[in-house]
């Protein structure tokens, strides 16, 4: 019975590979127009918004500049439920040309209890860009 239910639950949210190319067509929207991509991003707009699946960027001081809701608030300084610093974490391992993943606990939109994510993150510009997907 759980067989069939979970390929139905599965669509309700996105998958590594959907928000892996969702990030690789976030950054190629920062280098086309940086400024255009960050509030596409932050509204959700031109596909940039699927289930669970969102970009979002943090500049050099630290703070989101694509957030559904924390756009001004710090990325950086971001902890997961358990208090892991992912927000560092991201910054750290961001680099330009390269995808990298960090693992944190977080909720799933509309619940409180945190669950295992992966956001794939990359730098792009000055900008740490990252989406994230439940497992």
């Amino acid at each position: 019975m759980l067989a069939v239910a979970s390929p139905a639950l599965a669509g309700n949210f996105g998958t590594a590979d959907e928000a892996r190319a969702m990030l690789e067509r976030a950054v190629a929207a920062v280098k086309a127009n940086k400024a255009e991509a960050l509030a596409k991003f932050t509204k959700g707009e031109d596909g940039f918004k699927d289930r669970d699946l969102y970009p979002f960027c943090g500049g050099p001081d630290g703070n989101f500049t694509a957030h559904p809701t924390l756009v001004g608030k710090s990325l950086k300084g971001l902890k997961d439920k358990a208090g892991r610093a992912l927000g560092e974490e991201m910054y750290a391992v961001a680099k330009e040309g390269t995808i990298s993943e960090v693992s944190y606990m977080w909720p799933r939109p509309g619940s409180t209890e945190p669950v295992p994510k992966v956001s794939f993150v990359t730098k792009v510009d000055d900008q740490v860009c990252a989406v994230g997907y439940y497992k």
